[in-house]
């Protein structure tokens, strides 16, 4: 095995550097993960990721983690809702979809990020991830590479995975080409205590997700965990609206006011969001790398998931094509049929840009038709819902 006896740092311990680690240290591999979270307990998880089988699903599977997977599922979770700009229901599978039996294929079930990310954690001996460690640089060291932290400390690798995410510090060691716009933006609304808080939209969800389509724009939300709601905002504005908005997104009086002018065909039941959002409103420009990047393959340091093919969110594809990344790099790096690990990393970094690219060219279509005139009759047909 290429690796054997060799020190693997894998920087970011989201769902694709955990996965990654966990299949590797099923081959036995010594492996690090260098995450900047103070602890697990650091941040708030976000929306509910859905497992699609080709993907995540399989690469859950091959880490042996698909029982304690089904027993964290939001059974539920995945029903949805279709609604026009005035709340009203065109579409709802709420009746139609028995519950998800995963010993069978699975359809999409979901899970929250943070029940994911502590399954993974469980699964792995405690010191794999060092915590507080934000990665500021590397530099070449004895054939491999010593990485510097923000808190002073550091560390040795012969070979370094980003799985830092869409600001990758460590992507430019690999490549310059960077992310476009995609002239998108969403604003991610978090609700605690929902059933409370935004009774009539928690009413709405009824334990689901909803997709609500108007105007060239869209709120797209659903059910978090203990409770509480995640919602997105997006529309279409300039690459730099956030900067010259004049809006503070931790004042609810401004969002509010904002909301009912760019949104101002659509219902008051949604004025519940902006009135009981946790502060702040987090602005999100969506970006996504070209389809045809491409770079030279270096000797022991490649990219995963969104530090390598960040793309806008339009078909459930990110985490996924993450943790499928993980897989596919783990079978390449453990494989013995490479006579170089230089050749094994080429191998999975040709077959990852090709997969990402039809994934990101997916999500970029389906954003276009999201924010597009006659985007509702446009989303019910891709849903099948005549």
């Amino acid at each position: 095995m290429i690796l054997k006896n060799e020190q693997i740092a894998i920087v970011g311990g989201g769902p694709g550097g955990l996965t990654l680690a966990r299949l590797l240290q099923l081959k036995g591999l010594n492996v690090k993960v260098y995450e900047r979270d103070l602890n697990a307990a650091a941040r708030v998880q976000g929306s509910p990721l859905d497992m699609h089988e080709g993907s995540g699903w399989a690469a859950l599977r091959k880490a042996n983690l698909s029982g304690a997977f089904g027993k964290n599922v939001r059974h539920g979770a995945d029903k949805k809702i279709i609604v026009n700009e005035r709340a009203e229901i065109i579409f709802s599978d709420h009746d139609a979809k028995p519950g998800e039996d995963l010993s069978n294929k699975p359809s999409r079930p979901e899970i929250d990020r943070g029940a994911l990310r502590k399954i993974f954690l469980e699964s792995l001996p405690p010191e794999t991830v060092v915590w507080n460690s934000h990665f500021v640089s590397m530099e070449k060291q004895n054939g491999g590479w010593l990485l510097q932290f923000k808190n002073g400390s550091s560390a040795y690798a012969d070979m370094v995975i980003a799985a830092d995410g869409a600001n990758s510090k460590i992507r430019p060691y690999v490549t310059n080409i960077k992310a476009f716009y995609s002239g998108v933006t969403m604003l991610e609304i978090n609700i605690d205590n929902a059933a409370k808080a935004t009774p009539h939209i928690h009413a709405l969800l009824n334990g689901g997700k909803i997709m609500a389509f108007g105007n060239g724009k869209c709120l797209l939300g659903g059910q978090k965990g203990i409770g509480g709601l995640g919602f997105y905002a997006s529309f279409r504005p300039d690459e730099n609206w956030t900067l010259n908005s004049g809006l503070n997104f931790s004042d609810k009086t401004q969002l509010l006011a904002w909301f009912k002018s760019e949104y101002n065909e659509w219902s008051s039941t949604w004025y519940e969001l902006f009135e009981n959002a946790a502060m702040p409103v987090v602005p999100r420009p969506i970006y996504c790398m070209p389809l045809d990047q491409n770079w030279a393959t270096q000797p022991n340091v490649t990219l995963l998931g969104d530090a390598a093919h960040v793309m806008p969110p339009f078909a459930g594809e990110g985490a996924n094509t993450s943790m499928f990344d993980a897989l596919e790099l783990s079978e390449c790096l453990t494989s013995d049929k490479y006579n170089t690990l230089q050749e094994a990393i080429s191998f999975y970094e040709v077959s990852m840009r090709k997969r990402a690219a039809k994934a990101a060219k997916q999500s970029l279509e389906n954003g276009e038709r999201m924010h597009s005139a006659g985007a509702l009759e446009k989303m019910l047909k891709v849903f099948g819902v005549k």
